[in-house]
């Protein structure tokens, strides 16, 4: 079941939003609202939220406050590693979610935080559990990220891995779950308080692996996305319909991101789009066929001009 609804990820990471176009975030905040309106005029039961921010700015936050973006929203959300990526310290943790809360009224949730075994697994298994330590209580969520490893052949989504140096090769080792399929010692600490967060890629072939794993873990909450990008595909329905029908047992957040080239300013999934109105006509597209009471995820049908893409009846799962 859909319960929440995040638009975008990341707006403050160049990896996400190309901001050396959209430098004052206009761009970015009438895309959002527009979004944000029509998800609320297809669903007002859905939780809106924020894309999670990253790094953890509250000037950011103070930012789209000024232009009246967060009006249009049920929550702001945050993510952070302080044990890879961001430069403070793991018990800086609840002194980053107050800096939010000064600049905010709205409730916060920390729908990314995670640590690698890029180093050593032990360190993944102390960042769990001293997170969910210094977190519980203060956030209204926690979505770990995430449950599995990337497979060794994929690319990570940032930017190219040259700018990033050896820092980069800990994007592969964020999983509870290694890449050949075993569990990581810090699975046995996971505490289903959390949430997870998860990704999947287009025709990802451990979806239905993962869904195990998440059962074994006891997982309520999860976060994971639908691209615009590849809501684009031919047989972009198909494939959706799949993995929200395998999704469907658990409060699912959705979160919407990344611009068809072919629509971008920039051809580039982090651009922002020529028509700052087709995300949100994308956005309320999926709410009707994933996120509507009378609709459940994969049962609609799909004709020709309803979403813009034709069903492809030769789609098997993966």
């Amino acid at each position: 079941m859909v319960e929440a609804v995040k638009i975008w990820n990341e707006p403050n990471n160049l990896s996400h939003w190309d901001f050396t176009i959209d430098s004052e975030w206009k761009e970015f905040s009438r895309m959002a609202m527009l979004a944000a309106i029509k998800i609320k005029e297809t669903n007002p039961d859905l939780t809106v939220v924020m894309g999670g921010i990253s790094p953890i700015d509250p000037r950011f936050v103070s930012l789209l406050k000024s232009y009246g973006l967060l009006d249009y929203f049920d929550a702001v959300a945050v993510h952070g590693f302080p044990l890879d990526w961001n430069h403070w310290q793991i018990d800086e943790w609840p002194q980053k979610i107050e800096e939010i809360k000064s600049v905010c009224n709205l409730p916060v949730w920390v729908s990314e935080v995670g640590a690698s075994s890029f180093g050593a697994e032990e360190v993944q298994t102390f960042g769990l559990k001293r997170t969910m330590q210094l977190l519980a209580g203060k956030v209204e969520r926690i979505y770990w990220y995430s449950l599995l490893d990337l497979p060794p052949t994929w690319e990570a989504t940032t930017r190219h891995k040259e700018s990033e140096g050896s820092s980069y090769y800990r994007h592969f080792y964020m999983g509870l779950i290694r890449a050949d399929g075993t569990p990581k010692p810090a699975f046995e600490h996971f505490d289903p308080m959390m949430g997870i967060c998860q990704w999947f890629h287009f025709r990802d072939h451990r979806l239905e692996e993962a869904v195990g794993w998440l059962k074994k873990l006891k997982v309520k909450k999860l976060r994971t996305g639908i691209s615009w990008a590849d809501w684009h595909r031919p047989d972009a329905c198909d494939w959706f319909d799949y993995q929200m029908e395998k999704l469907q047992e658990f409060d699912t957040t959705l979160t919407l991101c990344f611009t068809p080239p072919s629509r971008g300013i920039v051809s580039s999934i982090t651009s922002p789009p020529i028509e700052s109105g087709e995300f949100a006509d994308f956005a309320s597209q999926v709410i009707k066929r994933y996120a509507m009471a009378e609709s459940p995820a994969g049962k609609r049908p799909l004709n020709k001009g309803d979403d813009g893409i034709l069903s492809n009846s030769g789609f098997s799962q993966p």
